[in-house]
């Protein structure tokens, strides 16, 4: 016991280095190595620590202790097209890194009961523009960090059932930029950009449920449900400039005045099914999906103690994961992996901002591991191809009808992510 209380306490230090990332919606499955090379397939497999993500109930395949951490580095990079009466101007978001660390431990308590820890990222978006790019009174930087930390109950029922519950108990910290078109008595008839950043946290609990049939050596199958979260954010309002805006009068635009500001963040609940099957002893297949419940994100409605609410709809729809993977072991201690996965959109174009420039991606990723002694060290490539957004029809305030900016529309162009990947386990 004293071990995995060591192993826990590593994982909450490591917690605190989590950072943004680019993802379809803004769910994440990021959770290992090894996970990321298979595409997400360790919901039917679940044969490594990293189950306490994907599906805990797997973490019963595991004798005694258990622990692994890693770190992911996210590299997104993409260009929004914004249209003019001009034509097209094109604005490419700042080159940058995200990191998202994962570290997760399991305990085998006797013959039917494990007990594990997992401290990972379920949420998380990033985007970061110039301060005077025409999208800027939508907004110029944006992030959205999550970190979940789910103590899990596994319970081997017999050789094939197994079962999970876990408590999430996840932080999240936001913070927004956008920039507010300012006309003064000193500056009539023109106007200046004024800057209004917002940053707030907050805390909000879920379940995790996991079921684990292993029908024989060659057929296993996964279930894995994670609740919805309901986080109520606290933060602050700060305006770069606090002279009284005269726009104000026939302009929706907040007082220019320093305040509290708190807002709803509904994160979505999932579904995850997977189906593994190991012809050989040194080579396995997984086929899978993920439902995620993004129809539940109805709107990001912010509130300003100061009298002005930011109404931002956003009336998502349901998203779709389809993964396929494969494992092969040419030598006892060497392991190749590779998976393909596609997600459908979920962001609705009539409502679109710049938060999240994805409707739906491709996903082609591989991976290799090795085992020496009690050590297992694995890395991973990912690829991510995302779909564009088109803003020609979005209600988004700041976008469209900006008679500052004259943007009538607009969309995403070539965006993408590469994922580099590390994780190294141990087993006591």
């Amino acid at each position: 016991m004293r071990v995995l209380r060591v192993s826990c306490l590593l994982l909450a230090l490591l917690a605190g280095t989590a950072s943004t990332v680019l993802a379809e919606g803004f769910a994440l499955n990021e959770w290992s190595a090894r996970g990321v090379s298979l595409a997400g397939g360790m919901v039917g497999r679940a044969d490594d620590v990293s189950a306490l993500a994907y599906n805990a109930a797997g973490i019963t395949q595991l004798p005694g202790t258990h622990v692994m951490g890693g770190l992911a580095f996210i590299a997104p990079l993409g260009t929004i097209g914004t249209e003019h009466a001009t034509g097209m101007q094109y604005t490419t978001t700042k080159p940058s890194v995200w990191l998202a660390p994962h570290g997760y431990a399991s305990y085998q308590l006797n013959d039917n009961v494990w007990l594990g820890m997992g401290v990972f990222s379920r949420f998380g978006l990033g985007n970061s523009y110039s301060g005077n790019w025409t999208g800027r009174y939508n907004l110029y930087d944006v992030g959205v960090q999550t970190i979940s930390f789910v103590p899990t109950l596994a319970y081997k029922i017999n050789d094939i059932f197994s079962v999970s519950v876990g408590v999430e108990a996840l932080y999240a910290s936001m913070y927004m930029g956008n920039k507010i078109p300012t006309m003064t008595a000193a500056t009539v008839p023109k106007s200046f950009d004024n800057d209004l950043q917002l940053e707030g946290t907050g805390w909000g609990v879920g379940a995790h449920l996991g079921l684990h049939m292993r029908f024989n050596e060659q057929w296993s199958v996964g279930l894995a449900y994670k609740s919805q979260v309901t986080v109520n954010i606290y933060g602050d309002v700060e305006f770069g400039s606090h002279e009284q805006n005269l726009l104000r009068a026939y302009q929706k635009l907040p007082e220019a005045m320093d305040c509290n500001a708190h807002t709803t963040l509904q994160l979505p609940d999932s579904l995850a099914l997977g189906v593994a099957y190991k012809p050989l002893d040194n080579l396995s297949f997984e086929a899978g999906t993920v439902w995620t419940r993004w129809s539940t994100y109805n709107a990001l409605n912010i509130y300003m103690d100061n009298g002005y609410d930011s109404i931002s709809n956003k009336e998502w729809r349901d998203g779709w994961n389809f993964n396929a993977s494969v494992e092969y072991k040419p030598l006892d201690w060497w392991s190749l992996r590779a998976g393909l996965a596609y997600e459908t959109a979920v962001v609705n174009e009539k409502h679109a901002d710049f938060f999240v420039p994805s409707s739906g991606r491709t996903i082609l990723s591989l991976g290799t591991g090795v085992e020496w002694n009690n050590w297992t060290v694995d890395f991973a490539y990912s690829h991510l191809w995302i779909n564009p957004v088109s803003y020609d029809e979005t209600d988004a305030a700041g976008i469209r009808g900006n008679a500052i900016t004259g943007v009538t529309g607009g969309k995403s162009e070539n965006v993408v992510a590469n994922i580099y990947m590390f994780s190294i386990g141990y087993t006591f």
